[in-house]
C-alpha cells in the first residue's frame, strides 16, 4: 500500500511553533515512528508552504497512490485550488488536523477541502495522522 502525506504551510515548524496547540514534537521524528508502526505501508511525505506545489503533488500522486492524507494547514479554509485538485483525482483523500479546528478561531471552522475528502480527523495531535493511516489499512 502506498500512502502520500501532505503537510501545508507552516507545518514545517512543528515542534517549534505554538507548542501549546501543536505540541513539541517535530514531524520528521513522528514520521519515522509512523513508518515503524506500519512497515507494510510505503509512505511518501511532502511539505510545502506554496499552494501550487501542493496542487502539483496531488496531481502527481492522485492517480497512483492508494491513499492521500492531507493537512492543508491554513489552506484548508481558503484554497479552492486544493479543493478542486482533490475533487479531480481518483485517489481517496483524508483530511487531518493536529488541533480541533472547531474549538479555535471562527475562520478555522469551515473547511473548503472537507466536502471532497472521505473524512476528517482532528484534535488528536500527531495521532490524527495515525488514525488516518488506520482508515486506509483497515
Amino acid at each position: 500500500m502506498k500512502i502520500l502525506i501532505i503537510n501545508g504551510p507552516n507545518l514545517n515548524l512543528l515542534g517549534v511553533r505554538e507548542k501549546s496547540i501543536y505540541g513539541s514534537n517535530d514531524f520528521e521524528t513522528f514520521f519515522e515512528q509512523l513508518k515503524s508502526e506500519f512497515p507494510e505501508v510505503e509512505f511518501t511525505y511532502y511539505q510545502s508552504n506554496i499552494e501550487g506545489e501542493i496542487v502539483n503533488k496531488l496531481h502527481e500522486f492522485g492517480f497512483s497512490a492508494d491513499g492521500i492524507i492531507i493537512n492543508a494547514g491554513a489552506y484548508t479554509h481558503t484554497s479552492v485550488a486544493i479543493r478542486d485538485a482533490i475533487a479531480g483525482i481518483k485517489t481517496t483523500v483524508v483530511e487531518v488536523h493536529i488541533s480541533n479546528t472547531l474549538t479555535r478561531e471562527d475562520f478555522r471552522h469551515k473547511s473548503l477541502i472537507g466536502p471532497v475528502c472521505r473524512g476528517c480527523i482532528m484534535g488528536f495531535g500527531l495521532q490524527s495522522y495515525t488514525l488516518a493511516v488506520k482508515s486506509f489499512v483497515n
